[in-house]
């Protein structure tokens, strides 16, 4: 969703031969990422459609987003090391393989639980072509301006992603239909893996092992964790199963720290969070993406079910979002050796609360220009001029062979913050809806006619106007609980980052050195 989605793990380049079509290599490289950046936002603009063609509630919807994100996060590092040990331009091929597999599976998606299995198997599939597409970029590009020019080429791409699954998911699901949100992979995917072998040159393997437990713990405990959230959104919070998911989380948590600590070579270096500003951006970033995450998510259902917004005209109404991102993304950094980190990263914080706060007053009779465009534009240049200094400062002081696990773990922070917070936000959305909802009801029986009364019979969902206030007020609650997510992460930018300008090493970060 965002360009620091680009910066999981990166190898050193093996020796092997480089090739005589750059061009066609950076293409084909920058086409993979872009099919995997695309994926998150391609598909919010088609929930409202999902929904009503698979029966999701608005608890379970949030899953489309999350078995992707789950599994995205939580194998995200053990596919950087699949492919340092087994070769990058290998392991990138079945990564997509599978990812254009799992799309095809999604598109033919008849029940909630194919497609979020599907959605889960792309999450696999993303994890391990994102950190070996880039570490490609090492292998098939010189040292220097070329490699430079590839990383830039890659981060504008991975930035654009964001607009381009906007609009792509809009007209997709306008012209179309929802499913071809998933089946548009299919042909790119087929394209990439047949060419990708005659314009990429393989790395050399490098000794290692897997810590394969360590991904399953942690994969299994952040989704037992979801799980009890969402689940106590609707069966209530003295419910056995979702008191069996949050303890399920403890104990599946608990030993992956276990784990990590004993595995000599552990998915998730733990000695990463001993320094301040890198916890403190790990901090920033899992209390940013919490927020960014779910204010997609609710003001797709907004726009489109209150303000009942076509799909496309959904899409074009988050293009100022991607716009602001961009721009404050780059006034960061061209700034960022003048300024340093922490002035960005505070008046980013800063910016993000103000755009949530005033987002939080959302109600069922705002428009797009007097309600949400505003806020959007200012939660989007906070966004922006946090993303440079957060990668920069995640990566400073970290020894060469590092960086790669540094960035490969501010990556994962986003997509954790991102699923936490979208389970957490959505146990407050329903909790609101439904005391909205018995607020509506009396007042609905009162004066719908009987063809109204026989719809809300038949869907357990009050139509019109009535509908409008129970969504809205849902999302205004979870959106004040975003606020939050916020108020956290300006908290972690003023008194957990010290970084300077004198401590900023742009040579660590891919399309910045």
């Amino acid at each position: 969703m965002t360009a620091l989605s680009t910066q999981p793990s990166i190898a050193k380049a093996g020796a092997a031969r480089r090739g005589h079509h750059p061009g066609l290599a950076l293409a084909i490289i920058a086409a993979s990422q872009l099919m995997v950046v695309l994926d998150a936002t391609i598909v919010n603009v088609a929930l409202p459609n999902i929904q009503n063609a698979l029966h999701f509630s608005y608890e379970s919807l949030t899953w489309v987003l999350n078995a992707y994100t789950l599994t995205f996060g939580g194998l995200l590092l053990l596919g950087g090391r699949a492919g340092d040990i087994l070769g990058r331009r290998r392991v990138f091929i079945f990564g997509i393989a599978l990812f254009t597999f799992a799309s095809f599976l999604g598109g033919l998606a008849t029940t909630e639980w194919w497609l979020l299995a599907a959605r889960a198997l792309q999450g696999v599939g993303g994890a391990i072509v994102t950190p070996t597409a880039l570490s490609l970029i090492t292998t098939n590009f010189e040292e220097g301006a070329e490699r430079n020019r590839a990383f830039g080429v890659f981060a504008a791409v991975s930035g654009s992603g964001a607009a381009i699954g906007f609009l792509a998911g809009g007209m997709l699901t306008s012209w179309l239909s929802w499913r071809w949100v998933l089946f548009v992979n299919v042909p790119i995917g087929i394209a990439i893996a047949i060419i990708a072998p005659l314009y990429i040159n393989e790395s050399e393997r490098h000794p290692g092992r897997f810590d394969v437990a360590g991904a399953i713990l942690s994969t299994l405990g952040m989704s037992a964790l979801v799980y009890g959230f969402i689940r106590a959104a609707s069966d209530g919070w003295s419910d056995a199963i979702s008191i069996g998911a949050f303890i399920a989380a403890v104990v599946l948590l608990a030993g992956f720290i276990i784990n990590e600590l004993r595995s000599e070579q552990p998915i998730t270096p733990l000695h990463m969070f001993a320094n301040r500003n890198r916890s403190g951006s790990y901090v920033v970033m899992l209390s940013l993406a919490a927020a960014l995450f779910s204010m997609f998510f609710f003001l797709t259902l907004f726009v489109q079910k209150v303000l009942v917004y076509s799909p496309l005209k959904a899409g074009f109404t988050f293009l100022p979002v991607s716009a602001g991102v961009i721009v404050s993304a780059q006034i960061a950094s061209k700034q960022l050796l003048k300024v340093g980190p922490k002035p960005f990263m505070v008046a980013g914080s800063i910016l993000s609360l103000g755009g949530l706060i005033w987002l939080s007053r959302i109600t069922a009779t705002s428009g797009y220009l007097d309600g949400l465009l505003g806020p959007m534009v200012v939660f989007a240049l906070g966004m922006g001029f946090l993303f440079v200094p957060l990668t920069v400062v995640a990566v400073a002081g970290v020894e060469p062979h590092e960086s790669g696990s540094a960035s490969g773990l501010l990556n994962v922070m986003q997509q954790v913050g991102g699923t936490i917070g979208l389970a957490i936000l959505t146990t407050a959305y329903a909790t609101a809806s439904n005391h909205e909802f018995a607020k509506q009801l009396p007042l609905f029986m009162a004066k719908a006619d009987d063809s109204a009364k026989a719809l809300y019979a038949k869907t357990h969902q009050l139509p019109g106007v009535f509908g409008s206030h129970v969504l809205a007020h849902g999302i205004s609650t979870a959106l004040q609980v975003a606020v939050v997510f916020g108020a956290l992460a300006l908290v972690a930018s003023v008194f957990g980052i010290t970084a300077k300008a004198s401590d900023v090493d742009t040579s660590q970060v891919p399309g910045m050195g």
